[in-house]
């Protein structure tokens, strides 16, 4: 099953995605510039193989639903999301702010 939902932060809007999969649930959220994601994102695939593509992204690990991951540390940014003063212990909703 797949879910969308808009989030608003600081009247900000977002789009929330949720897939549940067996026995794991992928979780982003996003807007038209990056998006923050759950520990299924590969940060490293995005810095390296996918570089020239210039994603602004950011994964926190641990989260089971959209509101722990809207509250939970990164653990990892892609070097475009560090470039917006993005970084790894950022909450995801304040790395969220800086990508609008």
């Amino acid at each position: 099953m797949i879910t969308m939902t808009p989030v608003s932060i600081n009247g900000n809007t977002f789009t929330a995605v949720e897939v549940k999969l067996p026995k794991t649930t992928l979780l982003t959220v996003s807007n038209k510039n990056g998006y923050i994601m759950c520990g299924a994102l590969d940060v490293e695939l995005l810095n390296t193989k996918l570089s020239d593509r210039q994603i602004i992204a950011g994964r926190a690990v641990g989260v089971k639903t959209i509101e722990q991951l809207l509250k939970a540390p990164l653990e990892s940014v892609t070097i475009e999301a560090e470039s917006l003063g993005i970084h790894e212990g950022m909450i995801g909703e304040e790395a969220l702010l800086k990508m609008v």
